[in-house]
Formats: structure tokens, C-alpha cells, sequence
């Protein structure tokens, strides 16, 4: 005995077991279709390695009948989940440009996406872009003139644009950013902005 852990064994795939596996991850994540699908596609690559059956046609059946009914129980709702994760990225910072990207990963279509964006929109006082985003991010890691001490902000100057261009933001955004002489400064601009 190696003293490792033993593989575990993936239980054989069935409409009942893929249906249970669903609900239990959507009542621990947040998912869109498109995300859930590729778990469960994955639960039925593992299984059919071991088992063999069900073929991947009939479990692809399986999963796009759960995928529909979880919709039509609004469990599962590409739009709703756009949107709270649009608004939870842009609060952190990211690049509008990383949000739409990270969505496309998750699977959430364009069309959500750009609604998602369009709400976010209208809920702000200020215009969506990658200004307050960048500036949200900077405040957060006290970036550019978020840091107290002038002469830690001219020696950190480099590596707050390298911090910025790695969160996404281009690098005009990311110059605005550091060049504001003041957070009072900063805020002006991005209320000028609009």
C-alpha cells in the first residue's frame, strides 16, 4: 500500500443521477447553461470511461432535457446569472473586455451579456466603462493615488501599470489612472466622464 489516495470510482451515469448531480451543484454555484452542461459532461465522460454505457448520445439527450427543464423552473437562468455576475466583476475591478470574456467561458451567450451590461448601465450614476472599473481595482489594491506615501507612489509606478494591464485595462485607462494626482482628482475625472 502506497499510502496515497485510491481513486474514486464515478458512479454510473443515469437521467435520475445526472439530475441530482445538477441540482446539488447549482445549490452550491451559481451556473449558466452552458457551464452546467459542461459539468455534467464531464460527470458523463468519467463514467462511460469506466462503464461504459449509457453512449454519449444518449446521455447528451439526458443532459439537454435536464438543461430545458431546469430553465422552464427558472433554476437556470443564462440572463439572471449575466447579470449578477456582471455587476459583482465590474465592482471588483475588472476590465469590461475580462467581463464579457469570462462570460463567454462560462457559456452565457452575447446577447445576455450585452443586456447584462446594458442594465448595469442604467442602474449607475456614472457610465460603465473601464474607467471607474480601473479605478475601483486601484482603490481596492491602493494603486496610483490610493497610495499615502508620494514617493512609494513614483517608485510603484511601473509596477501599478503592470497590476492594471494584467486585470485588462488598456493602457490609456491605466495612465488616467496614475496620473490623477489625488483620489479626490480621480473621482472628478470619472463624473466628468459622463
Amino acid at each position: 500500500m502506497t499510502g496515497g489516495r485510491q481513486r474514486k470510482v464515478p458512479k454510473k451515469i443515469t437521467p435520475g443521477y445526472l439530475e441530482k448531480a445538477a441540482l446539488f451543484y447549482l445549490e452550491r454555484y451559481s451556473s449558466s447553461a452552458g457551464n452546467l452542461r459542461r459539468v455534467l459532461n464531464r460527470k458523463i465522460g468519467n463514467s462511460i470511461r469506466e462503464h461504459g454505457a449509457p453512449t454519449k448520445e444518449e446521455a447528451a439527450g439526458w443532459v439537454a432535457e435536464l438543461i430545458a427543464k431546469l430553465q422552464r423552473s427558472k433554476l437556470l437562468d443564462d440572463k439572471a446569472y449575466a447579470e449578477s455576475k456582471v455587476r459583482r466583476l465590474y465592482a471588483e475591478g475588472k476590465a469590461l473586455g475580462r467581463i464579457r470574456q469570462t462570460l463567454a467561458v462560462k457559456g452565457v451567450g452575447k446577447e445576455d451579456v450585452a443586456a447584462a451590461l446594458e442594465r448595469l448601465e442604467a442602474e449607475s450614476d456614472v457610465p460603465v466603462s473601464d474607467l471607474p472599473a480601473a479605478a475601483a481595482f486601484a482603490r481596492k489594491r491602493k494603486l496610483g493615488p490610493y497610495r499615502s506615501d508620494p514617493q512609494e507612489r513614483r517608485d510603484m509606478r511601473q509596477k501599478d501599470l503592470g497590476a492594471l494591464a494584467r486585470r485588462g485595462f488598456s493602457q490609456a485607462i491605466a495612465m488616467k489612472i496614475l496620473s490623477a494626482d489625488s483620489v479626490a482628482a480621480l473621482e472628478e475625472m470619472i463624473h466628468d466622464a459622463d
